[in-house]
Parts: C-alpha cells; structure tokens; sequence
C-alpha cells in the first residue's frame, strides 16, 4: 500500500473505543509527524473509513464499541497494512496468532513502545508500486 498522492506523509488509522486512550494515541501519531484516521470507537465506523481511504498503518483494540475489530484488521491485513495491536484484553500473543505479521503490545503501554512500533509499522509499509 503506497501513500496517496493527496497525503505526503504516511497515515494511521486509530481504533479505540476509550476516549482518553483514543486522544493519546492520536496524538501521538500527530505528534510524529503522521496523518491521523479517526479516531474511531466502532468498527462499522472504521470499515467505512478505509471504504473511503486505505490507510498506511492502523493502530486496533480489539474490543470496540460495537464488537471485535477482527473485521476492520481482516480488511487491511487483505491490502497488505501494517497493524498495531492495542489490547488491555488480548495478549499480544493471541492477536500474533491470528495475524502473525500483526505487531501487538498490552494496556498501558508506555509512549515510547507504541512511538517505536508506530515507526516500525511505518518501515513495514510496501514499498509504492
């Protein structure tokens, strides 16, 4: 998945239904220098979204307010995005299961693991065609 032309910088979807942890993340990813997507509290929210525009990275609690984000990591894992796995349910072993490229890390997690796996996942992204 390349980078839009509409975006010169990579962008990252956030999927997080607790609102603080949502603003942090956010920030946080706005803070590096990225383009945000979301936040979104429900997956139906989110699989409009990359209906609309394929994101670069996602960062994804499982649990959201209308369900479990598996259809939303389904969708990008198809088209080859990176993902971040945000779980203070899931261990992070347990979602690498499932998605084994998936990068994954437990609430709370410190500012700089999720700083260093946003830029990990970055690295990850294909290469543009």
């Amino acid at each position: 998945m390349s980078m839009s032309a509409q975006h010169a910088r990579p962008t990252v979807l956030v999927v997080e239904d607790e609102f603080i942890i949502a603003l942090d993340l956010s920030e946080t990813v706005q803070d590096l220098g990225y383009a945000l997507e979301g936040p979104f509290a429900a997956t139906e929210n989110a699989l409009e979204a990359i209906d609309d525009h394929m994101p670069d990275v996602a960062i994804l609690d499982v649990y959201c307010a209308d369900g479990d984000v598996y259809p939303v990591a389904d969708a990008l894992t198809a088209k080859g995005v990176p993902i971040i796995f945000h779980s203070g349910h899931v261990p992070p072993q347990e979602v690498r299961e499932r998605y084994p490229q998936a990068l994954a890390c437990s609430k709370p997690c410190p500012p700089s693991k999720i700083i260093d796996m946003v830029q990990e996942a970055v690295a990850r992204m294909p290469a543009a065609a």
